[in-house]
């Protein structure tokens, strides 16, 4: 995992620094444009500056691309910081000098000229830029979200953002998404990584993947929006499943004792299979399945999430170790919650078997039916005859 790097002279600050040199003389990090032969440069227009929006625009700006990057309301203290001082206010890294900083009030101007439009908000902002931002968009601008989430319908239906924008919208936009498993610090440090650009239109995202492959930053192309975009929405919920192992470990070791790692692997692969199973109830491609067990693998490493699992399995009531996070709303939760909704929808209606989906229903069950940890490990044990 990426580390925010503090301005201080700490042997662990030097170490990290010395770590990142030798990757990239090593060819595990770079920042070259592929070799694609020539090609004009974009202006592409980031709207919400949080960690992974402002990001994503580093393999842009080193492909020579010009990269204006919007505050939502929420981040008018992150452009001041960068129009001050060029540097991330949360993200911790000096920003490409190519960017340029626009406050909310400004995007009439941000938008002037703009050959794609990346939704850079995170999925508690998906009403806000709805309501805001397209609908006052050109319609021949494309559209690019980082934002990873999903709807549930009364129907038990799982709704990625692209398709909910199309439904909510009167016009028809060319709307894409990224999936896979991507850390902004790491792309900020030109980490190498395989992600998912997905639309309906291939044309469409072989441009925009023109705009941000480089030597980093690796890109490949699905028109199966709902297969990839729920296969990474849903690593969310199930990152914070395989993190109960961290605390349940814990409980055992004592915090900072030695980690059980067959738990939490044994997690881990009960998870991939009912993403798998998810994947063939929303009708999303078997194929997706690696775009959402990188980003579990990722998500289970750092973040809230993993800190919020780890509490649970330490002993914690749900309500406890939200107030240990100060009573921050997580999107881990959120998404398991509407996942949780919709399965148990298709469960009462016949269309799916609680018995697969035992770990993803013990964790609904955790933080919104009040029930402890206890991992149900006989409900993972399958049969196989060839």
């Amino acid at each position: 995992m990426g580390f925010p790097l503090r301005r201080n002279g700490s042997k662990i600050n030097k170490a990290i620094l010395h770590f990142r040199a030798v990757k990239r003389g090593l060819g595990l990090c770079g920042g070259k444009r592929k070799d694609k032969g020539e090609q004009a440069m974009s202006i592409i227009t980031i709207v919400g500056a949080g960690m992974m929006g402002s990001a994503i625009g580093f393999p842009a700006s080193d492909n020579g691309n010009e990269v204006r990057l919007v505050g939502t309301p929420l981040d008018r203290e992150i452009i001041r910081h960068a129009r001050k001082t060029g540097e991330h206010l949360t993200l911790r890294r000096k920003l490409p000098t190519g960017y340029k900083y626009y406050q909310v009030e400004e995007l009439r101007e941000a938008l002037a000229g703009a050959d794609l439009l990346v939704s850079g908000v995170s999925s508690f902002g998906v009403d806000w830029f709805l309501a805001n931002i397209l609908p006052v968009i050109p319609q021949t601008l494309p559209v690019l979200a980082v934002t990873k989430g999903m709807q549930d319908t009364e129907e038990g239906q799982l709704i990625p953002y692209p398709h909910l924008y199309a439904q909510k919208l009167d016009r028809k936009l060319s709307l894409n998404a990224v999936g896979g498993p991507c850390t902004s610090y790491e792309l900020a440090d030109h980490d190498p990584t395989e992600v998912c650009f997905c639309g309906e239109d291939m044309e469409a995202l072989r441009k925009i993947k023109a705009m941000f492959e480089t030597d980093y930053y690796h890109i490949s192309l699905s028109t199966d929006v709902v297969g990839v975009e729920c296969a990474v929405a849903m690593k969310n919920a199930y990152a914070l499943a395989v993190t109960l192992a961290v605390g349940l470990s814990e409980r055992i070791e004592g915090v900072g004792g030695t980690l059980h790692y067959n738990s939490q692997a044994a997690l881990f692969g009960q998870s991939v299979r009912e993403m798998r199973k998810l994947l063939a109830l929303v009708g999303g491609g078997d194929d997706n399945i690696v775009y959402g067990a990188g980003d579990l693998y990722v998500t289970v490493f750092g973040g809230r999430t993993r800190l919020i699992g780890t509490l649970l399995g330490r002993g914690m009531s749900f309500p406890e170790a939200m107030e240990e996070l100060d009573g921050i709303t997580l999107e881990s939760i959120v998404i398991a919650t509407r996942t949780a909704r919709a399965v148990r929808r298709l469960i009462a209606r016949g269309e799916a078997r609680a018995e697969d989906f035992p770990l993803m229903l013990h964790v609904d069950d955790i933080i919104n039916n009040g029930k402890e940890v206890a991992i149900p490990w006989s409900g993972f044990e399958v049969e196989t005859q060839l």
